[in-house]
């Protein structure tokens, strides 16, 4: 009986050893895949590091070479004023051109004019008190109502405009009954040398 219990212990044993064997086994199939995913996840995440860094790098030297150029080019093309063809005219003929350019960036941008208000050479502006007879301004004190697309279209233009022009004043609120329209209260003086 000793031996049919030693047998049935040493065939307990294996088959204990077997099962534990299987187990591992299929622990190692089910781990290996995933430490194998792990390191090419990881592997992956190095390279794409170091291209992001690389690719960072570039950006950050673009914008210094942007910004460079933007000084250069700042101090470079200063903007002149304006300066009629013909001579001999009053503040509202040498600053009519540039007027109507404005009016043109208004209706290209599709921004709608409610209102403008004129002063010609306002005694309060640096220039018109600094130049004397020499330079013509005019204060174009303007409500108008755009969209938000449209008013940074008409801002981006006149960014681009190729004379002098100075803007004091910009005020924005969005309409009440439907906000993706803005009303704009906008100040701005145009300059023209007299011919």
């Amino acid at each position: 009986m000793d031996k049919d219990k030693i047998k049935l212990f040493k065939n307990a044993i294996a088959l204990i050893g077997l099962l534990i064997f299987v187990v591992v086994y299929l622990l190692i199939m089910r781990i290996v895949p995933s430490l194998q995913t792990i390191s090419q996840t990881t592997a992956e995440y190095k390279n794409q590091s170091s291209i992001l860094a690389e690719k960072e790098r570039l950006l950050d030297t673009k914008k210094q070479e942007v910004l460079k150029a933007t000084d250069t080019n700042t101090l470079k093309g200063t903007k002149d004023m304006y300066k009629p063809l013909e001579s001999g005219l009053d503040a509202e003929g040498i600053v009519s051109a540039q007027f109507e350019d404005i009016l043109k960036l208004l209706k290209a941008n599709a921004v709608k004019t409610r209102s403008i208000k004129y002063e010609y050479n306002p005694a309060d502006d640096p220039f018109v008190k600094g130049a004397g007879e020499s330079v013509s301004a005019c204060t174009l004190d303007m409500q108008m109502v755009a969209t938000y697309k449209n008013f940074e279209g008409f801002i981006k233009d006149l960014y681009k405009h190729e004379h002098f022009l100075d803007i004091s004043k910009i005020e924005i609120i969005p309409y009440e009954k439907n906000k993706t329209m803005l009303l704009i209260n906008f100040k701005l003086k145009l300059y023209a040398k007299k011919v």
